[in-house]
């Protein structure tokens, strides 16, 4: 297939790569000598604008950092009007559903599909083809787009229509943040009772008590360390989700409590 895509940084170049070698024609967004070099080193073409890059494309897939770059770019900078009728838009950001519904409502004008399918892990998982997608959209338009989707994620789960694939996304991140929070007052008890970290966090990860935050942060070797490195794109999504929540109205419930214990700077209103 044929393959636009923009923001091959940190989660996208391995992407790229991925599809490369499984044998997609990929065209990146590259406007300087730097990302034109790197577009080839992953195994792609370069192109020096959007319209550029999504030209003749069968799929198109965007993978900025922020739910405002996402409508910058496909609502304001109108990337759609260069998408082709019949094509596909991936939405990889995690970001507001109704950003998602937003553009497919416009997308809808141009007989373009949409899929909102933030992923779950991180450049290592892209790059060994196991990293989770939450998918949202109509079946036709996946089922198009999973022989791309599967060159770097398994599972792929299609989780229902347009902007669920980030509602699920976002209670993921909220559980894990929740997560990161109670081992962290994990360690603030173990302290009280005389225990040192290292120790708790050899031990723990064989218990009933674990989970895949735990054993994240036992690989680090502290929670203070693990939260140092996962805080940025944590604290982002969290900021979404709180944001989120109150657009439908409701909030966190407890799960916003445990994120506090352990991400003080995600602290936010509606808590």
């Amino acid at each position: 297939m044929k393959v636009g895509f923009i923001g091959a940084g940190r989660m996208g170049a391995p992407m790229v790569r991925r599809l490369a070698g499984a044998g997609h024609h990929v065209t990146v967004l590259g406007r300087t000598p730097e990302k034109l070099t790197t577009a080839i080193e992953l195994g792609a073409d370069a192109g020096g604008t959007p319209a550029e890059v999504v030209r003749d494309a069968d799929a198109v897939i965007l993978c900025v950092f922020t739910d405002e770059q996402v409508r910058q770019i496909v609502l304001s900078d109108d990337l759609l009007s260069a998408m082709c009728p019949g094509s596909v838009l991936i939405l990889h950001t995690t970001g507001n559903p109704c950003t998602a519904e937003a553009v497919a409502a416009r997308a809808g004008e141009f007989g373009i599909g949409v899929l909102d399918a933030p992923v779950s892990g991180g450049p290592h998982d892209i790059a060994a083809g196991t990293v989770t997608v939450f998918v949202g959209g109509d079946d036709d338009s996946v089922q198009r787009a999973r022989p791309l989707l599967s060159s770097y994620a398994d599972p792929v789960l299609h989780v229902g229509p347009t902007g669920f694939g980030q509602r699920i996304k976002l209670i993921n991140n909220a559980l894990f943040a929740a997560q990161i929070g109670i081992v962290a007052e994990a360690v603030g008890l173990a302290g009280r009772l005389g225990v040192d970290e290292t120790t708790l966090l050899r031990a723990l990860p064989h218990g009933s008590g674990t989970s895949r935050a735990l054993e994240s942060i036992a690989r680090v070797g502290s929670a203070s360390g693990f939260i140092a490195a996962v805080g940025e794109f944590i604290g982002k999504d969290v900021a979404v989700v709180r944001a989120t929540a109150a657009d439908l109205g409701t909030d966190l419930g407890l799960l916003g409590g445990a994120i506090d214990a352990g991400l003080p700077s995600a602290k936010g209103e509606g808590n």
